[in-house]
């Protein structure tokens, strides 16, 4: 059920670029739109990974508690060994990328290290490992792949419609490419946050069964939590908050309200009522 309502998210990302191209420059403008989402989904499939870590200054790591915690994951539970990078950050944090488990990258920042416990530690990373198996970081950089490109979109939709671009023909009139600016940008960041929220969910179930105990995953979602919202990560991209295992963002105001996460909260609850594996 959960592969199947991502599936019709993703191609609802889909329709809504095509629209906002159509609105901008009629079928040649819907036609573009598409082909621009094949070629970024295709960017996005093959490069996020070195993208994301030269982004965060990632250095690999192949000894040391973060790289032995997630040997012994992958050796426990048959699962490939992914690359395992530091990231120089004191704010508490991680998160897993790659196109596939066989090309697949695990992160954690440095000050993750400075708070959590042993158990703690192989909770968050049995995390990050579901969202490699289930390729669920893959799907998330297409979908904030499509959701940029429909920003951009919207952004030209409402310059054209200032300078009066576009016939009936050729795109759409002033007053619907207004509407289409206004609402396309939402539209696609609800249907970004609904697909990241349900991976969430999943990965921290299937993360609770990878490391045997879900009160390791609550115990330190609490702390992550926590030390994010006191200090933010500097320069954290909203592109790619999507990716870690709690927002790295300050998360305050409105923002809260359209966050790739659910609820802390409503995980550690849901953790906390999971039987011990």
């Amino acid at each position: 059920m959960n592969t199947m309502r991502t599936v019709i998210l993703m191609l609802l990302l889909t329709v809504i670029l095509v629209m906002v191209g159509g609105a901008v420059g009629g079928q040649s403008g819907a036609l573009i739109a598409l082909l621009l989402a094949g070629a970024m989904n295709l960017g996005s499939y093959w490069f996020s990974a070195k993208i994301v870590i030269r982004m965060y200054r990632g250095q690999e790591v192949q000894s040391g508690a973060l790289y032995d915690v997630v040997r012994e994951l992958t050796l426990e539970n048959n699962l490939p060994m992914p690359k395992v990078y530091m990231i120089p950050q004191d704010t508490p944090n991680a998160f897993a990328t790659g196109r596939n488990p066989q090309h697949a990258v695990v992160a954690a920042t440095e000050g993750i290290l400075r708070i959590l416990t042993r158990e703690e530690l192989k909770g968050v990373m049995a995390h990050e490992l579901s969202h490699v198996q289930h390729r669920d970081i893959l799907i998330g950089s297409i979908a904030a792949t499509l959701a940029g490109a429909i920003t951009y979109l919207a952004h030209m939709a409402q310059w054209a419609a200032i300078f009066g671009g576009g016939s009936d023909d050729e795109g759409g009139h002033p007053a619907i490419l207004i509407l289409m600016a206004i609402l396309a940008p939402i539209a696609a960041m609800l249907v970004q946050m609904a697909v990241s929220r349900s991976r969430e969910y999943e990965a921290d179930k299937k993360g609770a069964k990878y490391c045997r105990n879900p009160h390791y995953l609550a115990s330190a979602l609490r702390k992550l939590e926590m030390a994010n919202r006191r200090a933010p990560m500097p320069h954290a991209n909203e592109a790619t908050a999507h990716m870690f295992i709690v927002n790295p963002l300050s998360g305050k105001g409105l923002t809260s309200l359209f966050s790739t996460h659910p609820p802390v909260e409503e995980r550690i609850r849901r953790l906390e009522s999971m039987t011990v594996v």
